[in-house]
């Protein structure tokens, strides 16, 4: 890569101060994150275990349409499919070295490619649980939205600390989701779920995803398309809070919890969209 500053709107973020050596700031920004995730735990089992609420398989829009139940509910997954199966298709496709829409190393499509895989699959867990909404059906559509929150935490690290801390961090990440679930759903058959893991998998990983954007240099242009990610994944949490009241307002036209999935589907999107868009930041360098 030639020298120079980068440009654009990520080029600025992290920039390291001449008066301090970089990899100074780095492990100091590393320390900050340890700390964020450790207070995670610690905010997590500060309270009781939370089982999961009954009510939550209660969803506005029950309507049964051509022979499908909660049928909006449904096929509101069928993005999830698109987008999954197209990501699939863009990480798996071989790009020359003079394609600006690289990978700046071949292994950090792996972590992208688990992501698509998990986006993919959510249509089909998702699917299955709104069929027949009960704990035992959640149990599938909860798994495969794992690999999706750990995957792309991987990639994060790899792409704005260290690429081998990321692709090392591959596995026990993912291994850590899949626990969490199954860890939920064992305590609840038992008669006293605990929801406190899954929550750090779903939310923990959310707030360390914000703070490797706000504190560490990216390694690739576009990384504000992270930003616009999250927040159509935090407007799809809004809608599924909203089920009932939007169901209300729209006149029965459609829940929010369908709504959800539109959003979250489109979050996925957005990844895909800046993969395809981005290129190497200036300064940044091909291990």
């Amino acid at each position: 890569m030639s020298g120079g500053e980068a440009q654009g709107p990520d080029a600025s973020r992290g920039r390291p101060r001449a008066d301090v050596p970089l990899y100074v700031q780095t492990r100091i920004r590393v320390q900050a994150l340890a700390v964020a995730v450790l207070l995670c735990f610690a905010i997590a089992f500060h309270f009781p275990p939370v089982a999961q609420n009954p009510s939550y398989h209660h969803f506005a829009d029950t309507r049964t349409i051509a022979g499908i139940p909660n049928f909006w509910n449904v096929v509101s997954n069928a993005l999830f499919l698109v987008f999954g199966v197209t990501g699939i298709s863009f990480t798996l496709r071989r790009h020359d070295l003079d394609d600006p829409h690289r990978f700046l190393s071949p292994v950090e499509r792996w972590p992208y490619l688990i992501f698509f895989v998990g986006v993919a699959l959510t249509a089909l867990g998702s699917s299955y649980y709104h069929l027949n909404p009960n704990n035992s059906t959640l149990v599938w559509d909860r798994l495969p939205m794992t690999l999706g929150f750990m995957s792309l935490l991987a990639a994060m690290i790899g792409e704005r600390i260290n690429l081998r801390a990321g692709i090392a961090s591959l596995a026990p990440l993912l291994a850590f989701g899949l626990f969490t679930v199954l860890y939920w759903d064992v305590t609840q058959s038992s008669g006293h779920g605990d929801l406190r893991l899954d929550a750090l998998t779903q939310f923990g990983s959310l707030l360390v995803l914000m703070l490797l954007l706000a504190l560490f240099r990216p390694r690739y242009a576009r990384g504000y398309d992270f930003t616009i990610a999250l927040g159509f994944y935090v407007l799809a949490k809004v809608l599924e809070v909203g089920d009932r009241k939007v169901f209300d307002v729209t006149h029965g036209t459609m829940s929010g919890h369908a709504l959800k999935h539109i959003a979250a589907a489109f979050a996925a999107y957005w990844i895909l969209r800046m993969l395809k868009l981005r290129t190497p930041m200036r300064t940044a360098e091909a291990p």
